[in-house]
């Protein structure tokens, strides 16, 4: 019990240092800048940071929530979306301990919150990163799992990329308007690869409803809201994975 509270609390740790990099992801890769130069500053004087004020959680809490040069208001944005990294990263090896589903939480955790920044700030989920992560996942289940089920699920990912790229065209045809952005259809590779068909259609519906009261919400206060429904999508691919449900078995799918 000591040595999985120990490893653990490693990573948490190591959560929170991806996501102060994953921040940094999700605001720079959809501007097309560099995420090496130049290194964090202050947005407001320029301030360029030194190491000490780039330790994840404490710095914020250190220095209280400002800049240690100008005193300008760091937006507390950064501070949980590193805090929200160290927790799932925990809580995947807490449930899963070293194993693929350990991995796969791992992967969905981090797409989600580097998706959260991107989508959130700009409405733009960057195609390298669903790339990358879409690649990542397909080689996890390759060396885990055997090249076999690597390509069902490959092709469970393509299959789900047309299902939602189906229902856009749809979503347009009845609204009039752009339904889904190119994006979230892009996601659904992803979710398709992770998943399998029968809990990615699970994914849509449980995303659907969990961004629902938010939307009304949003629409009450401003009918010209416009909801991100990237993070959604991988919110309800977490909980499946982390609750291990699957709509595969409850409709006696084989896929």
């Amino acid at each position: 019990m000591e040595l999985k509270i120990f490893v653990t609390t490693f990573m948490f740790i190591f959560g929170t240092i991806f996501g102060s990099f994953f921040n940094v992801v999700g605001w720079r890769l959809p501007k097309g800048l560099s995420l090496v130069k130049p290194g964090s500053f202050c947005p407001k004087c320029k301030h360029k940071l030194k190491w000490y004020e780039l330790i994840p959680l404490f710095s914020f809490l250190i220095q209280g929530g400002k800049c240690r040069k100008c005193k300008a208001p760091i937006p507390k944005f950064y501070f949980i979306i590193e805090l929200t990294t160290g927790i799932l990263f925990a809580l995947s090896y807490w449930i899963f301990g070293f194993s693929f589903e350990c991995a796969l939480s791992i992967l969905i955790s981090s797409f989600f919150v580097i998706v959260v920044v991107s989508d959130s700030n700009y409405l733009i989920i960057p195609d390298e990163v669903t790339i990358f992560f879409s690649i990542a996942i397909i080689l996890i289940r390759l060396i885990m799992n055997g090249p076999l089920d690597a390509f069902w699920h490959l092709l469970y990912g393509i299959i789900a990329f047309f299902i939602m790229y189906g229902l856009m065209l749809l979503g347009n045809f009845i609204f009039k308007k752009e339904s889904l952005g190119g994006g979230d259809i892009k996601l659904m590779f992803f979710v398709g690869c992770c998943l399998g068909i029968g809990s990615s259609l699970f994914t849509i519906f449980l995303s659907s409803f969990i961004a629902l009261p938010l939307s009304l919400l949003l629409y009450a206060k401003n009918k010209d809201s416009v909801i991100p429904y990237g993070p959604f999508l991988l919110i309800a691919t977490l909980i499946i994975v982390i609750f291990q449900l699957d709509l595969s078995i409850i409709l006696g799918l084989s896929i």
